[in-house]
């Protein structure tokens, strides 16, 4: 426990590091699959097929991701685990519901005869719907110190929309990946209507996170910090245009190409994560309670650590076979 110096400072930073990686992992993989359920009422029915099978060998073992997060999350800060869930309990609810009822729509859309597949289809897009718009509702009260005030519910409400389209942004990035032909290039004019979205979402939260704290506003504007922090914002408006250019291009272009837009918008994703990870650190309850003040018990956190290094791994590696045996375009969807 001491051999990589004090384990009540170095243990519940490797808990954080953990639970941050799981949560990013989360947000990308099945944001793009969240994003896919956002974009099938505007496609034709045949298409809905085949964006359904783009994402049916993932979908599943994406989520596995947000239940280690929410697992090292009750027993690493068990205090913190009170405290955010408490707060969120209903959007919590809201999104629970929405992901059962997602999963029970993904098999049943397939296998219901076929004048009943359109309503499950319109649940598979409300499940996916109420998933994407709490997460982002939680996400805006979370960077709102999970305060309990008009504001702070109407800019909740904000990041909710703002989510959902940068979900549907990368969904349709996954789309120009995974498919071909007439959908391959709606997929293009979805994700450049999605991007602006995920831009607007992104700065959005860059402004109100350093109004919301002193503290947080200290961490990115005071010198040196400024400068040596410049290169974050100056990185994401590269990509933005980057990825926008290429949207332009890459129709053009053979589909050795099709991977660029999926991705830039993932490392979209992950610049914006890392900038609300560097607000936020100490703090795992905004404003409240530190990594250190709620995590467990240094004997604890050893042995849920050492648990957690046999479960990562194949967690890791199950998710890495998966996409390398389903790799290519997508197939059509059979159940025989």
């Amino acid at each position: 426990m001491t051999l990589f110096g004090d384990p009540a400072v170095w243990l519940p930073l490797a808990f954080a590091g953990l639970m941050g990686l799981s949560i990013l992992i989360y947000v990308v993989l099945d944001g793009f699959d969240l994003g896919v359920g956002l974009l099938t009422p505007l496609a034709t029915s045949a298409e809905k097929d085949k964006m359904v099978a783009s994402i049916g060998p993932f979908w599943d073992a994406n989520e596995t991701w947000l239940v280690l997060a929410v697992g090292l999350l009750l027993v690493a800060f068990p205090v913190a685990h009170g405290a955010i869930l408490t707060a969120l309990y209903l959007p919590v609810a809201v999104m629970l519901i929405g992901l059962i009822l997602r999963g029970v729509a993904f098999e049943f859309r397939a296998k219901v005869p076929a004048p009943r597949k359109p309503l499950w289809n319109r649940l598979f897009f409300t499940g996916s719907a109420m998933t994407s718009l709490s997460q982002g509702y939680m996400l805006g009260l979370y960077v709102m110190g999970l305060s309990n005030t008009p504001a702070a519910h109407a800019f909740a409400a904000l990041t909710a929309v703002f989510l959902s389209v940068g979900y549907s942004a990368i969904g349709a990035a996954w789309l120009i990946l995974k498919t071909e032909g007439a959908l391959q290039q709606k997929a293009y004019d979805w994700a450049r209507g999605g991007l602006w979205g995920l831009v607007l979402g992104i700065g959005a939260i860059s402004i109100a996170t350093p109004l919301v704290s002193e503290r947080i506003w200290d961490h990115w504007f005071s010198v040196p910090e400024i400068f040596l922090l410049a290169p974050l914002p100056l990185l994401s408006v590269g990509l933005v245009i980057g990825l926008w250019i290429a949207l332009r291009k890459l129709p053009d272009l053979p589909q050795d190409h099709c991977w660029i837009p999926f991705a830039m918008t993932s490392a979209l994703f992950v610049l914006a994560f890392f900038g609300l990870a560097y607000s936020f650190y100490p703090y795992v309850v905004p404003e409240q309670i530190t990594i250190y003040e709620a995590a467990a018990a240094p004997e604890s956190l050893f042995i849920i650590l050492c648990g957690a290094l046999v479960v990562l791994p194949i967690i890791s590696g199950y998710s890495i076979l998966a996409y390398r045996i389903f790799g290519g375009k997508a197939q059509d969807l059979r159940y025989d």
